[in-house]
């Protein structure tokens, strides 16, 4: 479920104030779509949490409490109360809530660290607004949403269901 590292190329040269209004952008998105999210977190609302694709250049620092994402290039230091690192699909499936996180923890294609009271407070919050980011997401296009929703539904179901092919 690694991006590809020539798909990966391209990031490295979008700059951070980009990066992070296309995040705040996509984070106002869903907060409409999903307005009770980071009220399911109750006390740990006011804690930061890191997520760190390992095919990606970003660490991506969520407050929920002030509902905004920074950008940081992935060798900067962050201050989080909670850190979340894996592959980029990884952690947008564990946002829709399509994979086992207990399971992806044990297996080491997860890392997380620091507050696991506030990690667990977010993926039951996760869990219970049943995001679907293809739907969610794909208004931004516009009159192409229907398009854009089912291609980027596809693609999903590409990453997370089938079977890598054999080279051989």
């Amino acid at each position: 479920m690694q991006l590809p590292p020539v798909l990966a190329i391209p990031f490295d040269l979008v700059p951070i104030p980009l990066a992070e209004r296309t995040a705040n952008m996509l984070l106002k998105r869903l907060m409409r779509q999903h307005p009770g999210l980071f009220e399911r977190l109750g006390e740990h609302k006011s804690k930061r949490f890191a997520f760190r694709p390992a095919d990606l250049p970003f660490t991506f620092l969520i407050e929920p409490a002030e509902e905004t994402v920074t950008v940081l290039r992935c060798d900067a230091e962050i201050h989080a109360d909670a850190v979340i690192e894996g592959p980029f699909f990884i952690l947008l499936a564990l946002m829709e809530g399509r994979l086992d996180g207990d399971a992806l923890f044990f297996s080491r294609d997860l890392l997380v660290s620091g507050d696991m009271e506030a990690m667990l407070a977010l993926r039951n919050a996760l869990d219970d607004c049943d995001i679907d980011l293809p739907k969610d997401l794909s208004t931004l296009a516009g009159p192409f949403a229907p398009m854009v929703a089912h291609t980027a539904a596809r693609i999903r179901g590409k990453v997370l269901f089938e079977e890598p092919r054999s080279w051989n």
